[in-house]
């Protein structure tokens, strides 16, 4: 099974893709890990050239809310993907099995970002070393459903 999508942004690194073929592979997110951890893909639209990209990132959900970390591994800029929300917010989520779209990114500041920065923490607690690596606040954005459809 694949999922790779027509004109699909290749990534840039060759571990994120050699992840994505092993989720490709598999037809599942359950058969990659980072560090003992589970991850899931974000497919959205890249800002520049409204091509498709995926996205493997740690897999923070609560309630049906997922949430994107834009982390980088505490490096001084931004995940290029980042901008790529802020501009075309309509996202689609791979957990396991499930495909969900009809969601859409929200950056969140403010006590409400400190609420779901807790909860990144808890998920994956290298985020904690990351921000702290880092003179930039870590972006983190809500994936929420607007009308959620699942395939």
């Amino acid at each position: 099974m694949t999922t790779t999508l027509e004109n699909e942004i290749p990534p840039a690194t060759e571990w994120v893709r050699r992840q994505l073929e092993q989720i490709d592979a598999a037809g599942t997110t359950d058969v990659v890990h980072v560090q003992n951890r589970p991850v899931v893909v974000v497919t959205m639209r890249s800002a520049k050239s409204g091509r498709p990209r995926r996205v493997p990132l740690m897999r923070v959900e609560h309630e049906g809310t997922y949430v994107a970390v834009g982390s980088a591994g505490g490096r001084p800029k931004d995940p290029v993907w980042v901008h790529s929300l802020k501009v075309n917010p309509e996202v689609s989520v791979q957990d396991g099995s499930r495909h969900i779209t009809g969601l859409r990114a929200r950056l969140v500041e403010g006590e409400e970002r400190e609420i779901w920065w807790e909860r990144a923490v808890a998920a994956f607690p290298p985020y904690a070393e990351y921000q702290e690596r880092t003179s930039r606040q870590i972006p983190v954005f809500l994936l929420e459903p607007t009308d959620t459809t699942e395939g």
